[in-house]
């Protein structure tokens, strides 16, 4: 017996307002790693009309350059152009940074091998067959057609875009009811696919709309749409006036578009602008890397892993492992084995995944999992084996 469920997810370019303000937060948090790896850094940035303010809690014996940082993510993400009326040259930056405040401090770095939690909190790793990435295909779809209307701009394919532009895609599942009441849910088709796509004023609607969809829908998704696929390209007309001066920008306001597009958990910490001692950063992609080497082991079509911490403690309050009844094993005997293969303590986490390097701002847009056009540590398989053998 089947029927059949709609998921939907949506990704944002580089040059929406919010992931101008990842991308800087994170660029930030790259320079000072690049000197002063045991920085403490919790930088936040805000964009406006005219305006970038970076705040936040820094603790560093090096020197950066704000200006010039923001300034550089500005330029390399296109806001080059005055006629945008947000552009690197004449932005305005306003730096209101501290250092970190010392009650947290004494409970975090304790020593160079002894890491506290950065906070308290809980953090969610997600990962599925669905895809050759182990992720959702919905958000997949999503990012890929974002990164798609970033490349035709960039390559001047489509010459009129301009820098801001958001997409969304509806997959229909196929559920299946099986034994045990276990459900599968088999993805077979695209049911809408959403794109908002900046552009200069010149641009006809009606040429925007064909060339968004012959040069960037269907070159991404073209398996999976059918003749009954809906297309919304700029729904509701004009799309000149974009990015910061149409919408203010904050930090950490897409935790949903870095993840999982909505599949699966997600314990509400962002990630742009922290260090590997936050938590919330750390332990997510400790979650990712250990559920996607359980799914690409085979011991499970789908798993989901949870953490929790306390500020300061040198490992988590709790672990929890859920394969919603795809495991090959019991859930509990694949968390052991998880527990044995993997260190999630905030120190063991850092130099697991050497973390305490300057690879952040390239995972500030199209998502932080998933990237196979990235090297990430969090995206490897390479305890594969070592789980198999513990349960063999």
């Amino acid at each position: 017996m089947s029927n059949h469920v709609f998921l939907t997810s949506e990704s944002v370019t580089e040059g929406h307002p919010d992931k101008v303000c990842d991308q800087i937060a994170d660029s930030v948090l790259d320079n000072i790693l690049k000197n002063d790896p045991y920085a403490r850094v919790a930088c936040e940035v805000m964009a406006g009309m005219g305006f970038i303010v970076v705040t936040g809690e820094i603790t560093t014996n090096t020197y950066i350059n704000i200006q010039s940082i923001v300034r550089n993510v500005l330029g390399d993400v296109g806001y080059d152009k005055p006629e945008y009326g947000f552009d690197y040259h004449t932005v305005g930056i306003l730096n209101s940074i501290h250092e970190q405040s010392p009650d947290i401090a004494m409970g975090v770095v304790k020593s160079k091998k002894r890491v506290g939690a950065g906070d308290q909190g809980i953090m969610s790793g997600y990962a599925c067959s669905e895809t050759p990435e182990l992720m959702p295909l919905p958000i997949t779809i999503a990012h890929k057609l974002a990164l798609k209307l970033a490349e035709v701009r960039k390559k001047e394919i489509l010459k009129y875009l301009r820098p801001d532009g958001k997409t969304q895609v509806t997959i229909e599942y196929e559920v299946i009811n099986k034994e045990h009441g276990r459900v599968e849910r088999i993805p077979k088709r695209i049911e809408a696919v959403v794109v908002a796509a900046q552009h200069d004023p010149d641009v006809s609607l009606e040429k925007l709309r064909k060339d968004i969809l012959e040069k960037v829908v269907k070159p991404v998704c073209g398996e999976w749409i059918d003749s009954k696929t809906k297309f919304f390209i700029n729904n509701t007309g004009r799309f000149v006036i974009g990015g910061p001066v149409a919408d203010t920008g904050c930090t950490g306001r897409k935790i949903i578009v870095d993840t999982y597009g909505g599949t699966g958990s997600h314990g509400g910490g962002a990630y742009s602008g922290k260090d590997p001692t936050k938590v919330d950063r750390s332990g997510s992609y400790i979650s990712r890397y250990a559920a996607k080497n359980v799914v690409a082991s085979g011991l499970a079509e789908k798993c989901e892993i949870q953490l929790a911490y306390v500020i300061g403690g040198e490992g988590p309050l709790a672990i929890n492992l859920n394969t919603f009844g795809t495991g090959k094993y019991d859930d509990e005997k694949i968390l052991n084995a998880v527990k044995k293969v993997f260190d999630f303590t905030p120190a063991g986490i850092i130099k697991m995944l050497n973390l305490r390097r300057p690879i952040y701002r390239q995972t500030a847009a199209y998502g932080h999992f998933g990237r196979s056009d990235l090297d990430l540590p969090w995206e490897k398989i390479d305890r594969v084996n070592n789980l198999r053998k513990i349960l063999k």
